[in-house]
């Protein structure tokens, strides 16, 4: 099958000043530089926190350029309460975020917290589906079990199919990570061929995304031909390009 790469391609910046170590007005400009990227490589999306969408908003539109801006919520712990996740996806809306990545509560769900889950789910997915948003859903993989990958996407999947229209069932994601999670011994911390594929198979009608892990093109192709729509990575550009990653998200 012959694939466009770059319309599968999310470009992501996502550290903090203080995790890269920039001054705030350097970080700023990565930001400026990852959307202008996105805009010259035709890349579907430039993913970036919250407090630069307004400003991105701003410079696609002063270009009538088409790329979108997508933001996450409630990055990257997951742990913020619902209320807290919405008001800060209502903020990334009024901003002019085009797509929300929501990090789920993992934790709490391995906790038993079900109810709490299922209310995320579904505030969180009516909110973005009401204002016209692609909605994804951040499981972090690397911190689950295949059985709880497996349980957590279906239980997504069971939202989704039970409180909205089939035509907006495309527009909701369970997506693979943060590309943050700390591993040990050296395991992935983000899309794995594996982790994928059980979320393929669980999540019905859903799309999904591998986010981080994916080192170049030939890693690329494999995932979206087992399904993947779309592939989240700080090195959007060298896998474009054909190259390998070395390091990076």
């Amino acid at each position: 099958m012959s694939i466009k790469i770059q319309n599968h391609l999310d470009s992501t910046y996502l550290k903090t000043s203080e995790q890269s170590g920039l001054a705030p007005e350097d970080t700023e400009k990565k930001v400026r530089e990852l959307v202008q990227e996105c805009i010259n490589e035709d890349f579907v999306l430039a993913m970036i926190r919250p407090e630069y969408v307004a400003m991105a908003r701003e410079m696609v539109d002063a270009l009538k350029e088409k790329v979108q801006i997508g933001t996450v919520i409630g990055f990257h712990e997951g742990t913020a309460s619902v209320e807290e996740k919405l008001a800060e996806a209502k903020k990334a809306i009024e901003d002019g975020a085009d797509e929300l990545d929501f990090v789920i509560n993992y934790t709490a769900y391995q906790a038993g917290q079900i109810d709490k889950i299922k209310k995320e789910i579904l505030k969180g997915t009516q909110l973005g589906l009401e204002h016209q948003k692609i909605v994804k859903w951040i499981i972090e993989i690397a911190a689950l079990t295949d059985t709880q990958i497996a349980s957590l996407t279906q239980l997504i999947r069971d939202i989704v199919m039970e409180n909205f229209e089939e035509a907006q069932y495309p527009k909701v994601f369970v997506k693979s990570s943060t590309g943050f999670f700390k591993t040990e011994e050296g395991k992935p911390n983000g899309a794995t061929f594996e982790g994928m594929q059980i979320i393929k198979n669980n999540a019905g009608p859903l799309s999904i995304k591998a986010a981080g892990g994916v080192r170049n093109y030939a890693e690329a192709v494999k995932m979206i031909e087992m399904g993947v729509s779309r592939i989240g990575t700080s090195s959007a550009k060298v896998i474009a390009d054909g190259a390998t990653v070395e390091g990076g998200y």
